[in-house]
């Protein structure tokens, strides 16, 4: 008889914004299969009983493939064990959980979503950046970084994300940072927009980088900026103080 698969968004990276639907499935999990992403506070509460692994990328490489998860997800569910896919933020949003869906559907097995809350939302908040605000921004787009945005054709349409004057949220985007920045003030956005990268979500070592789009790329070099991090481009980032404190304090 199969067991069930379930795709589980961690959150951000704190213990206390995992929701509760969230740790419920995890506490009783007999196979979590887990990335990085989620962060030492909450991996280190995987239930000991429960086999436990390890999908994570590691210095630009993959432990294991996506075809390689998708089939472990598939084997153990149809071995009747309780899955859980546990992803950072939302496995629906850059998550490669459409993915994960569409084969344990195919395999004939139950399957259900976890929402989590996206580090797009949660990381540029815990620092007061609001994604919206009357005086700044009246829609959000987000987008993955990990397109180069100097290939013959790209599936974004950098032309209209310039043009817009809304907030731009880009994960993934550290590598094609430089690249990025140069093709929307190629494309007509102001050099002078602010941009602010935050790196490692809600973890005790998050850092903020400021800049705006002239300067963003050799600061970020310069600070030695890694990922994971959020990007976030827009007028909104005036708001950011280093001097405030946090809006979504750390944990313990």
């Amino acid at each position: 008889m199969n067991g069930k698969v379930y795709l589980v968004g961690s959150g951000p990276g704190s213990v206390g914004l995992l929701t509760q639907r969230g740790r419920d499935v995890i506490d009783a999990a007999d196979v979590v299969l887990f990335d990085q992403l989620p962060g030492e506070d909450i991996l280190s509460t995987l239930p000991a009983r429960a086999e436990k692994i390890d999908c994570g990328k590691y210095g630009g490489k993959h432990t294991l493939e996506q075809d390689e998860i998708e089939a472990l997800m598939v084997d153990r569910a149809q071995k009747g064990k309780m899955v859980v896919r546990l992803k950072g933020g939302d496995p629906f949003l850059f998550g490669r959980g459409g993915e994960e869906l569409e084969t344990v559907r195919k395999a004939g097995i139950p399957v259900e979503m976890v929402p989590g809350i996206s580090s797009a939302l949660a990381v540029p908040a815990s620092v007061g950046i609001p994604l919206t605000h009357r005086k700044y921004a009246s829609q959000v787009t987000i987008l993955t970084g990990n397109e180069d945005p100097t290939k013959p054709e790209p599936a974004l349409h950098w032309e209209l994300l310039a043009k817009s004057h809304g907030t731009i949220v880009i994960l993934m985007g550290v590598a094609n940072l430089a690249k990025i920045a140069a093709v929307l003030v190629k494309n007509g956005k102001p050099d002078k927009t602010p941009v602010a990268i935050i790196e490692r979500g809600l973890r005790k070592d998050r850092r903020v980088t400021a800049g705006t789009l002239a300067t963003i790329a050799a600061v970020a070099k310069t600070a030695g900026v890694k990922p994971p991090a959020v990007i976030v481009i827009g007028d909104v980032v005036n708001m950011y103080d280093p001097a405030l404190p946090d809006l979504i304090p750390f944990e313990g």
